[in-house]
């Protein structure tokens, strides 16, 4: 009795066991429509032919990527492996990690190939239409090996690598991105005159990094861009920094919700229209706080000077006198006095040795973006007091 009462156990233990084991498996297939949903509220849709689940691993074949509004143009993509994979509470996912397929496309005479693609920390939202940090598509980390463009079998275009990074904080989020080995080959410019001044300038080949640095505060839409530079040899490093306001999750959404609406409409003149209205009612929720353009010089400024001085039979620095008696006169026309002066100084002191040129923009109050395009409209000449702009060189 005793036995078989324990065989009638260890059959009840089978089938219960038998039963629950599918509830804790990986459902790959329902993972990737989530992903589709994330990634297709900006507009790219996503598409495969199945997902093997093998323990933690979803092996995801056949994918393809392409543009809503562009139905018939696709990607093609292969064979995606993430792995690390972890239902997440409320119904999402995470993965460790992700690898793609390397990417080499011909077509006519270009080549363009790139290698050794991942994403690390892969978080895919169990519902992408809501309103919460919880529910966006997140990363912690995008990096890939060589990026290569070349064209009748030279390249044209390198990249070493690249490497995209996302912190999470209490209020929202942090980034960094860096693209290293960034080179340029125009040596294969076939126009006469610009293959000419590119020679004596020295811009052959371009050799370069690209980098960007920010934050994102999500209640409040906060979007500081700390850096965004561009990094020549030889010729100089240009900087973009802004900061502005009101880039909150509710505006993502209307965003997102009038590409859709405008994609949907068959009418393009139409949908042009109806998402120009809806962009000028969001640009009312934005509001300006700073920002800078920065070139700082790595000798570009005098080979410039020299080239174009040569072109009108006078040295670079002979150019470069008459261009500080010509500025003062062509700002004239623009009626801004104050600005004048400030830029007037400003070309005078980097001519006379090329260092710096900061143009800033930093209003004594954060300014919103619709008093911005009132004075555009309205009264141009008024911009640069309400913006605060100012030009400085060799600072």
């Amino acid at each position: 009795m005793k036995h078989i009462r324990n065989l009638h156990m260890i059959a009840a233990s089978a089938a219960f066991l038998t039963l629950t084991g599918p509830a804790f498996a990986l459902d790959g297939a329902d993972m990737m429509k989530k992903l589709s949903a994330a990634i297709g509220a900006g507009g790219t849709v996503i598409t495969f032919e199945k997902a093997d689940v093998e323990g933690d691993t979803v092996t995801v074949s056949g994918v393809e990527a392409g543009i809503a509004s562009l139905p018939g143009d696709k990607l093609k993509i292969g064979d995606i492996t993430f792995e690390g994979v972890k239902e997440t509470e409320g119904g999402g996912y995470y993965a460790k990690s992700l690898a793609f397929p390397d990417v080499d496309k011909k077509q006519e005479e270009g080549h363009f190939s790139a290698r050794d693609i991942e994403v690390q920390g892969l978080t895919i939202p169990a519902n992408a239409a809501g309103k919460t940090l919880d529910d966006l598509l997140l990363y912690e980390t995008v990096s890939t090996g060589p990026i290569v463009v070349s064209v009748k079998g030279k390249d044209v275009f390198s990249i070493e690598s690249t490497e995209s990074n996302l912190g999470r904080e209490d209020n929202g989020f942090t980034y960094d991105a860096n693209v290293a080995g960034l080179k340029i080959d125009l040596s294969q410019v076939e126009d006469p005159s610009s293959k000419d001044a590119i020679e004596k300038l020295g811009l052959t080949t371009l050799d370069g990094a690209l980098t960007m640095k920010g934050s994102w505060e999500v209640e409040s839409g906060k979007v500081a861009v700390d850096e965004y530079a561009l990094d020549f040899k030889n010729v100089g490093r240009l900087n973009f920094a802004v900061d502005f306001s009101g880039y909150t999750l509710n505006f993502i959404k209307s965003l997102q919700e009038a590409v859709k609406t405008a994609e949907a409409n068959p009418n393009k003149e139409e949908a042009n229209q109806a998402m120009s209205l809806a962009m000028l009612g969001m640009m009312q929720q934005l509001t300006f706080n700073s920002a800078e353009l920065r070139f700082d010089d790595a000798s570009i400024t005098k080979k410039a000077l020299d080239y174009a001085g040569s072109q009108q039979g006078v040295s670079g620095d002979q150019l470069a006198q008459s261009l500080k008696g010509l500025v003062p006169m062509m700002l004239a026309q623009l009626n801004l006095p104050e600005l004048q002066n400030q830029i007037s100084a400003a070309v005078n002191t980097y001519l006379d040795g090329p260092k710096s040129l900061t143009i800033s923009a930093a209003p004594e109050k954060p300014v919103p973006f619709p008093m911005i395009m009132g004075a555009a409209m309205g009264a141009p000449n008024t911009i640069p007091s309400v913006l605060g702009v100012k030009v400085t060189a060799n600072d």
